[in-house]
């Protein structure tokens, strides 16, 4: 199943970015949220999951960007109805626990809802499905093509979240390989945060006085980068107006 994710697992590791897999998952996430506001919002199976599961305050953000107002609009009100009519159901039983064993503390069905529900989503959810995919094709090309591990050795490293992720699923997709890829993966994320590092530093030394007429060398965009090698955030640099 892998082969059918090398084509974009192999577009992310050919861009000039400090995260491959952070670029695979802002397209699957560019997708995602093109497929919830496309034709398919009015199709009975999705509707069905978006009324029962909504959307993460993140996404219903580029959902209402993609300027399909009506679409988001009709999903929103849907799901409104779903959570109003669950929450009269939970609310006229009264504040009765949840249940469950092992709870610390003792949660009503109604505050066990809205748990569930700010947690959940349907645009994060078809990321993650196909998301898992790309990450085990990461080490199904590692171990099957010699292109591919020129390319991730040669690569800007992984941001800090995904740098762990990488190292933790080596040992369920490399088993005796793993230590060999985790050394060698060692050595990208530590060389690639020292040079982000270096590049941030004299970022702020170009505030200093002393340092005014320096070149900046390849500090310019040294914050950017450093906040998606360290977070895994995206920013654009506000232009001048």
């Amino acid at each position: 199943m892998e082969e059918l994710y090398t084509i974009p697992v192999n577009d992310a590791f050919d861009l000039d970015t400090e995260c491959p897999v952070c670029a695979m998952r802002k397209a699957l996430e560019t997708d995602a949220v093109e497929f919830t506001m496309g034709p398919s919002y009015m199709e009975d199976d999705v509707r069905m999951e978006t009324d029962r599961i909504g959307f993460c305050s993140n996404h219903v953000k580029l959902l209402y960007q993609n300027q399909n107002r009506l679409g988001l609009a009709l999903m929103l009100l849907t799901h409104m109805d779903r959570t109003r009519k669950d929450l009269m159901k939970l609310s006229a039983a009264g504040a009765k626990p949840a249940g469950g064993l092992f709870k610390k503390k003792e949660v009503s069905a109604v505050k066990a809802y809205t748990d569930k529900l700010e947690s959940s989503c349907f645009v994060c959810d078809r990321i993650n499905r196909i998301f898992g995919r790309y990450i085990a094709t990461i080490f199904h090309l590692y171990q099957k093509d010699k292109d591919f591990v020129q390319k991730f050795r040669n690569s800007k490293g992984f941001c800090l979240s995904h740098y762990g992720l990488l190292y933790e699923e080596a040992g369920v997709y490399l088993g005796g390989r793993a230590d060999d890829f985790r050394t060698e993966l060692n050595r990208i994320y530590l060389e690639n945060l020292k040079r982000v590092r270096d590049d941030l530093e004299w970022f702020t030394d170009k505030f200093d006085y002393r340092y005014v007429n320096e070149p900046w060398k390849n500090s310019k965009d040294a914050l950017i980068r450093s906040i998606l090698k360290m977070n895994s955030v995206e920013v654009e640099e506000k232009k001048a107006e």
